[in-house]
């Protein structure tokens, strides 16, 4: 049970996985078709210090008693920064593109399969299915952000935290809002918020800053962080009008 493609990794990527993997492997035998990570860890943005290392396994089929003796693994893994895997099977990678367009998108577009058969690059999704989350998310989040801020009772940290993780959720989001104009998603994060603000009119600052200020582990700095929460409270308005256009 070779594992392959280890030289694309950072380095430090490469050192956390590739034996959790190999354990996974021994504990699963045949049942594992297919292993890959996507997500950050293999981005510009990947972060020592704040970045999670995303998993999937691929199974052959998945029942309790495989849940169950991947457990103590798990638990090493996530001292490691190594969320609980995926665990998912082919059937279901295709029976459910159409319910998790973005996500699925995001794992084709950015993944490196280090064990075997190169299953996510074959993920197909509708350009009707992506709209539909890409506005489902959106107003979702206009929704619970608002609710977050009431709840916060002028919390300043409270807010502060409230925006970087907002948009950091939203990144996906814009990404697929991009793919819906037909524009070439950026290899960085920092570039999509740009290039989001300037295909739909946003105003990219206020995305830019909030981004940095989360990179860098720093407060919200030159501004209020009322005003800043009611300009990027705006600019997700926009985006909820924008996107029944698209």
């Amino acid at each position: 049970m070779k594992l392959k493609n280890l030289e694309t990794l950072p380095d430090v990527v490469r050192n956390r996985v590739s034996g959790y993997v190999e354990e996974m492997l021994s504990i699963h035998g045949d049942k594992i078709i297919s292993v890959a990570l996507y997500g950050s860890a293999l981005g510009k943005d990947f972060s020592k210090k704040t970045s999670d290392i995303n998993i999937a396994v691929i199974f052959s089929e998945i029942g309790f008693s495989d849940l169950k003796k991947s457990q103590k693994l798990i638990s090493k893994g996530i001292k490691k920064k190594i969320p609980s895997p995926l665990f998912l099977t082919k059937p279901y990678i295709e029976s459910s593109a159409d319910v998790f367009p973005i996500e699925f998108l995001e794992m084709k577009e950015n993944h490196a399969t280090i064990y075997g058969d190169d299953i996510l690059s074959g993920i197909e999704v509708s350009k009707e299915n992506l709209r539909f989350e890409c506005e489902s998310q959106i107003k979702g989040k206009l929704i619970r952000i608002r609710q977050a801020y009431l709840e916060m009772g002028g919390n300043k940290k409270g807010i502060e935290r409230l925006l970087k993780e907002s948009l950091n959720s939203l990144i996906p989001v814009f990404k697929g809002l991009l793919r819906l104009k037909g524009i070439a998603s950026p290899s960085s994060k920092e570039e999509i918020l740009k290039e989001t603000a300037k295909t739909f009119g946003c105003e990219g600052d206020v995305f830019v800053k909030i981004f940095q200020d989360r990179q860098n582990n720093e407060r919200i700095s030159g501004k209020d962080i009322e005003s800043f929460f009611e300009m990027y409270l705006s600019q997700l308005q926009g985006l909820a009008e924008i996107i029944n256009e698209i």
